[in-house]
């Protein structure tokens, strides 16, 4: 009959069987139970990528998109098996006996033995010349090539260091990890065996158990297989234990890549039901791997998820895939046609980057998904995602030369998003080329631009074919840009400048947007003019100058710099362009940071005409201590000339361009001013606002303070918009967008409590409606070999199947075994696992 063996002591001080069972229902393990559970399911592939992961390795599995929060680092290194017998070994010690009859070598008193990267020190060595063994005796410390430091009272060991027996064995690895054992058995140089051992990665003062560790009856660490296995363990926690583990195996964290399963999958959602699942993580090759996760939701069915990596000699791509058999009745929200989300759903996710050479980069950003609803439904993406870009691009840099050219295509994710919200273009180039010499004694640069569009514009009839029609752009724009400066004797600087430029156009299937014309009493498109094909042509010439006159004052304590500044812009008075369409122009935002640009325009499509004045002064404050403050405030006056900022068109949907209301519309323009302060290096402000010219009155303003002081570290920001616009909700049957104020609040701020507990907290919130749009506040507790991290999260948005939601987060990392993500909806306190939201 097989003998029972006598338990082994726990990771804490006591020792016996009685307290282990006693403690086995201590109160505070349920939570920690239930986690080590889901490391009983694992096998090598779990702590192996989870580890891989903290080292930015893109072939960490697919589900792990949080790093680990611990250090690059291993328990264990591979011993070299290629012992260079050639090398002397080294002894010394005090007194040295040669023992001719027992065929042994005797040294005792400090002995220091050198062998193949081996340091050995012993009170007393014995080297057995017959059996091949050296035999150290009292306070015994061998220090491996790898790093890691053994201690035992008694180590008998081959002489070529490979394969030994330790009895009352401690090894601290490179990484601080310890493992003590009763006794230790080296095999084949690679595989260790630790009887009634324990292991943590934690510190311990010696008389207070460690956070946690792990003690088995035996601990096999296999090299070769790049495998650790715990047999008869417990899991225990400052001494306590709280779950049993017959079996347990890891792999070795120092092989980055191993196949095998990786944690648990589980949750519960309101909308999902409980979800469950177990990702397989396949390592095919050195350089491709693939995990497979198929997931249970229980209000939804089986959805599959599988991850593709491939990594090649000049550069790596990957490939995920998404999808569910989707019974349409079991989705929540509003669902305006329900067939649309009845049967397979899906969606195929990939990037790719690429290095041609070294001035030459290739790659793709793309999401194909089988409708707008789909990602964002089960969690693949965020809910406030609202549109999608898909792009392949091809980039070259040089000293002197830049070429783009970038294939997108555009797709609007909102229930309410107008035919207009997709689009492709296919392709956008850009080329830059700066001189070499100089030109006139300036910078000459060389820009060009193509592009070709395609809109989806099924709202435009076709009047001669009766039919809907998409809308195509084709378009080249070359420009040659001259720059020179130069200061005269009394210190005032002149920047002349002159631009010469020729557009070509061609588009057909496009609403001329100064035919548009709205009926007030419905707000909807009255009358409008469409373009079948057409093809038109501009050149723009302007030129000017600035000029400016630095003032500067030097005192005990800082330098100030006042800075008068002038420009005189001159362009033609006026170039037919307001039956273009709008592609890249859209955006324009008119502050201190383009109030000395020659077109405030975000792109090619609109350009500014006639003749302005741009007059500013800017000062700048430098303390001798650090401290920095820059303000920047001016206007610009449109002195004559066909000002393109008033009356911008509109679309096929009655929507303005771009905004009317940009504070140049008008001769004399809105004020601009920008603060910029740094006090102390702790602290910053950007300030950037525009002020009605005749009221001052505030247009908009954008304002963002970053402070890091002491154990706080917060961000605040704030914008107003006068002139934002949004839907009439008195005009239902309307896509007109009508300006109405609109201001919004963000806010996030960390508060470290101690060296391991932290807590923060964001929130973005809707001034003008009363409400949050998404808040959070998170909990972290951190050291050398736990974290856990506890966050709330609520998100306020709702389009179609998306709905609120409030959602409680736990996400526990130890380490050498990996992570484990928990999730649940606050409302029923079920907690859960979700990892696609880490």
């Amino acid at each position: 009959m097989r003998k029972a063996r006598t338990p082994h002591e726990g990771c804490g001080l006591s020792s016996g069987g009685a307290w282990r069972r006693a403690a086995a229902g201590f109160a505070c393990a349920l939570s920690c139970a239930f986690l080590i559970a889901s490391m009983t399911l694992l096998t090598t592939g779990a702590a192996l990528a989870q580890t891989s992961g903290a080292t930015g390795d893109p072939f960490a599995p697919a589900n792990k998109k949080k790093p680990s929060s611990f250090p690059k680092g291993s328990m264990f290194g591979k011993v070299n098996t290629n012992v260079d017998r050639s090398q002397p070994m080294r002894l010394q010690g005090d007194q040295l006996i040669y023992d001719k009859a027992g065929n042994r070598v005797i040294a005792r008193g400090n002995v220091e033995i050198y062998y193949n990267n081996y340091i050995l020190t012993a009170d007393e060595v014995v080297y057995d010349q017959g059996a091949g063994t050296l035999t150290a005796v009292g306070n015994v410390t061998v220090k491996e090539p790898q790093g890691n430091v053994v201690h035992a009272d008694r180590y008998t060991l081959t002489d070529d260091f490979r394969d030994g027996f330790v009895q009352s064995l401690s090894v601290v690895t490179q990484d601080q990890s310890r493992i003590t054992a009763e006794r230790a058995i080296r095999r084949n140089g690679n595989v260790n065996e630790f009887e009634n051992g324990k292991f943590t990665p934690c510190k311990s003062d010696g008389n207070t158990p460690p956070l946690w560790c792990i003690s088995a009856a035996r601990i096999i660490h296999d090299a070769d297989a790049a495998t650790i296995t715990y047999q008869d363990a417990y899991f225990e926690i400052y001494g306590q234990p709280v779950f049993y583990l017959p079996y347990f195996q890891s792999p070795d964290p120092s092989v980055k890549r191993k196949s095998g399963f990786l944690s648990p999958v589980y949750g519960n959602s309101s909308t999902l039901g409980y979800i469950t699942g177990i990702p397989y993580y396949y390592a095919l090759a050195p350089n491709a791997d693939i995990t497979v996760t198929p997931e249970y939701l229980s209000q939804q069915g089986l959805l599959f998820q599988g991850e593709w990596r491939h990594r090649l000699s000049n550069g790596q791509y990957t490939v995920k895939i998404a999808g569910i058999d989707q019974d349409a009745n079991d989705l929540e929200g509003t669902v305006s046609d329900p067939d649309k989300y009845d049967g397979l759903r899906g969606s195929v996710e990939t990037h790719g980057l690429f290095s041609l050479s070294s001035w030459w980069k290739f790659g793709w950003d793309a999401i194909l998904e089988s409708d707008d609803q789909f990602r964002r439904f089960y969690k693949l993406d965020s809910a406030l995602v609202v549109d999608r870009v898909n792009q392949v691009y091809l980039t070259g840099q040089s000293d002197r030369n830049y070429f783009s050219a970038k294939l997108y295509q555009f797709g609007g994710l909102l229930t309410n998003d107008t035919p207009q919200a997709e689009s492709s273009t296919h392709p956008i180039i850009d080329y830059n080329y700066v001189f070499a010499d100089p030109v006139l004694g300036g910078e000459l640069k060389w820009n060009t631009n193509a592009l070709s569009f395609t809109q989806n514009d099924v709202a435009t009839i076709n009047p001669i074919t009766g039919q809907t029609a998409n809308s195509n752009v084709n378009r080249i724009v070359s420009e040659l840009k001259w720059r020179r400066r130069f200061t005269d004797a009394i210190g005032i600087t002149y920047t002349p400048f002159a631009d010469v430029r020729g557009d070509l156009y061609q588009f057909d299937n496009f609403t001329n947007p100064e035919s548009v014309v709205i009926d007030p009493a419905t707000g909807t498109v009255a009358s409008s003019s469409f373009v079948g094909s057409d093809t038109l042509a501009r050149g723009v010439v302007d030129g000017g100058a600035t000029v400016s006159y630095p003032w500067v004052a030097n005192t005990a304590s800082a330098s100030h710099i006042v800075e008068p500044i002038g420009q005189i812009v001159v362009h033609q008075e006026s170039v037919p362009q307001r039956q273009f369409p709008v592609l890249d122009a859209q955006s324009l935002i008119f502050d201190d940071t383009n109030l000395f640009n020659t077109s405030r325009f975000s792109g090619y499509d609109r350009i500014e005409t006639g003749t302005t004045a741009n007059v500013g002064v800017q000062y700048t404050f430098q303390a001798h201590d650090g401290g920095y403050a820059r303000f920047l405030a001016g206007e610009s006056f449109h002195l004559s000339g066909d000002n393109i900022y008033l009356n911008p068109g509109r679309d096929a949907d009655g929507n303005f361009v771009y905004t009317p209301f940009s504070g140049l519309e008008t001769d004399r323009s809105d004020y601009v001013l920008g603060v910029y302060l740094a006090p102390i290096d702790e602290f910053r402000i950007i300030s950037q606002a525009r002020f009605d010219q005749s009221s001052l009155d505030i247009r908009q303003t954008n304002i963002a303070a970053v402070s890091n002081y002491g154990p706080i570290s917060a961000e605040v920001g704030y914008t107003y918009n006068a002139d934002a616009f949004i839907p009439d909700a008195a005009l239902p049957q309307s896509t007109v967008l009508i300006s109405t104020p609109q201001q919004e609040l963000l806010g996030q701020a960390t508060l470290r409590l101690t060296d391991r507990w932290s807590v923060g907290g964001l929130a973005r919130y809707d001034i003008d409606n009363g409400g949050l749009l998404y808040d959070s506040v998170l909990l972290k507790y951190a050291d050398e070999c736990f974290v856990l991290t506890a966050s709330y999260i609520e998100s306020n948005f709702n389009d179609g199947t998306i709905v609120p939601d409030q959602t409680f987060m736990l996400r526990f990392e130890f380490k050498h075994l990996g992570d484990f993500a928990a999730k649940t909806d606050v409302t029923n306190f079920d907690f859960g696992g979700d990892q696609r939201t880490n």
